[in-house]
């Protein structure tokens, strides 16, 4: 009988392996003709994307090379490095039930290790080193070996963790023992228990596999499953189902509720309070632990707008954890919805944020970005501002539609930009609101985080001569994506890219960024990702000029402006210790590291090195004088009416009073109405 069980168990697990092999390659097909048929620029599933695809799904299930042997990766290295083209095209998915049944066998055999370790002193006398590798490395993990490198990964995280107990050396070092016991039981119980998640996990792999495959094409071209494709869509939004509370890790990587909403679902429940700790969180159908779950999973539970109804399991001030039930509801997200403020008694120049360019999901054309810019113009103009700063510093983009009418708005009349197609036909877009509602002088930040459509908005005002940028040089992203259905079915989808546009002068920033008339330093300028840093990113290229426009301003005034202000800011105190502070980030970040021994003074050392440099950049104020920044008249009426917005509004105020980028658009504003002299 057990002969038979086990049999029918073995031809039925064959049976939904051949399966799910099918249903998989069947999507990659669906999504490789969507691609070949509607991509800007399409590329053959060859040799090449085998090697892409491949590399970046090992990549992900072992980033560290500590899970799968040399031999492992050899093998599979061998039979698929190359061929995955050759097997998609064949509808012979088989390899990924492999891949994956390799990689579940390594966290087992990992596991077992790790187990073991726990039941046995740490040797912390033995002389050893350990390197930081920026980029991945090559596979050199040998089965005799395993323990020796685990139980080197583990000294070094329970050094660190020691490390961080505490600011006194010498209290550490006397007690060690006590200590180091505590941090051992701690990371070897939480990296047991994330085996035991990836082990038990129901995430599919398939979904990295088809995302792999579209981003071969170029960054910006995702596979969506429904739930994914609602999620994207909720965030082009500024209304959407919400916990109402904002988290953050604390210094022990703890997830704290930070901010709860008295708007929303979490402060209702009357059993949630800030400070509390979140423990686990479930969706009714699965149950993270947080501990041991991925930063990138927990984030997917609570924001996913599939997963209405959630169950937190808290604990308060150290005491019993308890369970809250809520259900989620629709609202206002203030971090990312525009506002403004007015900006000094005397100069009048106002100051509009926006955070992104969301849209209108539900037809209500009242509801877009470009409509609450234009309202926040209206009021700032009743109290009659003498100059604009639109600030669209780390505004990732959104809807093109919002960008081009926000143009629109701005520029009298003519061309907002060329668009070209994958069959290399252009259509110009053109300016659909004529006049203006704004004419007098306007100053946009942008940063490095500043990208796609924020960056056409921003060009769009260089190009007339509209606006003078102020800042860092931009991401890069000058390409337009929609979303298709991979088929009828409409379960899966594609956000692909179908367009590329360019600058009513032909030129492109695809790939380049938009370089701003005044160009000022930022925390962390070498170390965000930008456009280029993507290996299958897009290059730049112009097209022939052949559109006819009237600029705002003659470009010598816009030219002579930025000039005074790049003398005016040559010396200045914040921006020339930003250069400095960024040296010292890029040689902890980005150059390569020496080995460094495994002892507690090496690692407390390395961390104090870490810490000094942290508290430079959070407590790095910048001299000027504080701005004068206030509400208009309108808003602050309006505040009266909503004192709930009060707190979320005094946070907005006290970070501009300070900030160094508006301190000097609000010199460039007052010298283009003094006449640039």
């Amino acid at each position: 009988m057990k002969k038979i069980s086990l049999l029918l168990f073995l031809l039925t697990s064959t049976f939904i392996f051949g399966q799910n092999s099918a249903e998989t390659c069947e999507i990659l097909n669906k999504i490789n003709a969507l691609v070949q048929a509607e991509h800007f620029r399409p590329k053959p599933v060859d040799d090449s994307l085998s090697v892409f695809v491949f590399d970046n799904l090992i990549n992900e299930l072992d980033p560290s090379r500590n899970i799968l042997l040399k031999s492992e990766y050899d093998e599979l290295a061998q039979k698929y490095r190359y061929n995955l083209d050759d097997l998609i095209l064949k509808n012979d998915c088989s390899f990924l039930n492999n891949i994956k049944a390799t990689y579940v066998n390594g966290l087992l055999r990992t596991k077992k290790v790790l187990e073991k370790i726990q039941t046995q002193p740490i040797d912390y006398a033995k002389k050893d080193t350990i390197r930081f590798y920026k980029k991945s490395f090559a596979f050199y993990l040998k089965k005799e070996d395993i323990e020796k490198v685990w139980i080197k990964k583990l000294r070094y995280q329970i050094l660190d963790d020691i490390a961080e107990m505490s600011d006194n050396l010498d209290s550490l070092k006397t007690n060690f023992k006590s200590v180091e016991a505590i941090s051992k039981n701690k990371i070897l119980t939480n990296e047991i228990c994330r085996f035991n998640t990836l082990i038990d996990s129901n995430t599919k792999q398939e979904e990295k596999l088809y995302n792999f495959f579209c981003t071969y094409f170029d960054p910006h071209t995702v596979y969506f499953s429904d739930d994914s494709k609602n999620s994207f869509m909720a965030s082009l939004s500024k209304e959407h189902l919400s916990l109402g509370m904002t988290v953050n890790l604390n210094e022990k990587n703890e997830i704290i509720i930070d901010e709860v909403d008295p708007k929303g679902p979490a402060y209702q429940t009357g059993q949630v309070k800030k400070g509390d700790q979140i423990i686990s969180i479930s969706n009714q159908k699965e149950t993270l632990q947080v501990s041991c779950a991925s930063l990138e999973s927990i984030s997917t539970m609570i924001l996913s707008e599939t997963n209405k109804h959630i169950t937190l399991t808290l604990k308060r001030n150290s005491g019993k954890s308890f369970d809250v039930y809520i259900e989620k509801q629709v609202m206002k997200d203030e971090e990312n919805s525009v506002f403004s403020f007015m900006i000094g008694k005397e100069s009048k120049i106002g100051y509009i944020k926006i955070p992104s360019f969301y849209a209108d999901l539900d037809g209500n054309s009242q509801k877009g970005c470009a409509d609450d810019v234009a309202r926040e113009v209206i009021k700032l103009e009743r109290d009659n501002m003498n100059g604009l700063v639109i600030d669209l510093i780390d505004n990732g983009g959104g809807s093109m539609e919002e960008a081009i009418k926000l143009a629109g708005m701005f520029v009298d009349s003519g061309p907002i930009s060329i668009v070209v197609d994958n069959k290399k036909d252009k259509a110009v877009i053109n300016d659909p609101i004529k006049g203006v509602i704004y004419r007098g002088p306007i100053v946009v930040l942008v940063n490095s985080n500043t990208a796609s459509a924020s960056e056409f908005f921003a060009s769009t005002m260089q190009d007339y001569n509209r606006a003078l940028l102020l800042g860092s040089t931009t991401l890069g992203k000058a390409t337009m994506q929609t979303i298709l259905p991979l088929d009828e079915q409409n379960t899966d989808f594609l956000k692909i890219t179908i367009n590329k546009f360019y600058r009513i002068t032909g030129k492109s920033h695809q790939y380049l960024g938009v370089k701003p008339d005044v160009v000022l330093p930022e925390f962390y300028e070498d170390i965000y990702q930008k456009e280029a840093d993507f290996s299958t990113a897009m290059k730049n290229d112009t097209i022939e000029p052949f559109l006819k426009y009237k600029t705002y301003v003659k470009r010598n005034l816009i030219d002579k402006i930025a000039k005074n202000s790049t003398a005016r800011l040559s010396d200045n105190y914040f921006f020339s210790n930003i250069k400095k502070i960024n040296l010292k980030i890029d040689q902890l970040i980005n150059t390569p590291k020496s080995e460094i021994p495994m002892t507690l003074d090496a690692i407390f050392k390395q961390k104090k090195t870490f810490d000094a440099l942290w508290t430079e950049i959070n407590t790095f104020n910048d001299e000027n004088n504080p701005l004068d920044v206030y509400n208009s008249s309108v808003n602050q009426f309006l505040l009266g009416a909503y004192p709930t917005d009060k707190t979320i509004n005094q946070y907005q105020m006290d970070n501009l009073k300070t900030n160094p980028y508006l301190n000097e658009a609000v010199n460039i504003i007052n010298e283009f109405n003094g006449g640039a002299k």
